[in-house]
């Protein structure tokens, strides 16, 4: 088992930023990914960005130049610093976490919304 702990959401205005941090623990091994998804009112979750334990990442293209994935190994902690925030920016953010063995785990999401 896999626990993700989220925390950094809230409120900002348009062109702010936001720092989102999510720590796993449990059953962690070396080789995982962890990254951020995000659900929109109205629309499908979608990949925000991942980086996997050798620092491999992938951004969704609304995000890139913006947005900066990183992690932590030490700590198994990852983290989304957002920047330049547009309000088509808003939704609830999801860390995910996935290894060979244990398969994929979801934190419980936090909120971020951009007011214009």
């Amino acid at each position: 088992q896999v626990r993700l702990v989220e925390s950094g959401g809230g409120l900002v205005q348009a062109g702010g930023s936001l720092r989102l941090s999510c720590a796993a623990s449990g059953s962690i091994l070396s080789i995982s990914t962890m990254g951020w998804h995000r659900t929109a009112p109205g629309k499908q979750r979608e990949l925000v960005a991942r980086m996997n334990t050798v620092g491999t990442t992938n951004y969704v293209d609304s995000v890139k130049g913006r947005f900066t994935i990183s992690r932590d190994n030490a700590k198994n902690t990852v983290y989304l610093q957002m920047n330049s925030l547009k309000p088509e920016d808003t939704a609830v953010y999801f860390c995910a976490y996935s290894d060979p063995r244990s398969g994929s785990y979801w934190g419980q999401g936090t909120q971020v919304t951009v007011s214009s």
